[in-house]
């Protein structure tokens, strides 16, 4: 069984870390939610707070196949967390799935692992993203690297990841039956 670990910081964006959090472990997938900057349940940037399975100090992400780092406002203090830097970057030269929705591709752009490669954020920080190659499709996968728009798509984006981290059957029978259909 595949293992994600999930950082999740205060002010994160509550649809982009559930619906993904919720698709990967209907799919089998064991899902390890992290505590970024604050103890206990972590407030999303609607008020919604969300009980942490661990602190982010807690977690050595080696044991993990992918990383998910939610958006929302809460992508500054995943940017300001060398804990977070640190396991982006080695699961990365490792080879692991790395992956990012909304404004979190930024953190993946500041530790160098976009260069020259494709991708995808809101487009409210497309600006920041440059040094890929920006495109405006809901999901962008570009090697181990897989990114994604904003809240509207974290069903596609859970999906692609289903499909990396499982297979493209399961990913489609987790979406048959939330009765979702892939444009």
């Amino acid at each position: 069984m595949s293992r994600v670990l999930v950082p999740l910081a205060p002010g994160f964006e509550e649809i982009e870390a559930v619906t993904v959090i919720d698709i990967l472990r209907r799919a089998g997938v064991e899902v390890v939610t992290a505590g970024v900057g604050a103890d206990g349940a972590i407030e999303g940037s609607h008020g919604i707070a969300v009980r942490c399975d661990a602190a982010a100090a807690e977690v050595d992400a080696g044991g993990f196949d992918a990383i998910v780092l939610p958006g929302g406002p809460g992508t500054g203090h995943l940017m300001e967390s060398a804990q977070v830097r640190s396991w982006v970057t080695a699961m990365a030269g490792e080879g692991k799935l790395v992956t990012a929705i909304c404004a979190a591709p930024t953190v993946l752009e500041s530790c160098g692992l976009l260069k020259g490669r494709r991708a995808t954020s809101h487009p409210n920080h497309a600006a920041e993203m440059r040094s890929r190659r920006y495109e405006e499709t809901p999901v962008v996968k570009d090697g181990n690297i897989i990114t994604s728009r904003g809240a509207g798509t974290a069903i596609e984006f859970a999906a692609a990841l289903v499909s990396e981290l499982a297979s493209p059957d399961a990913a489609r029978d987790v979406l048959t039956k939330i009765v979702y259909a892939l444009r």
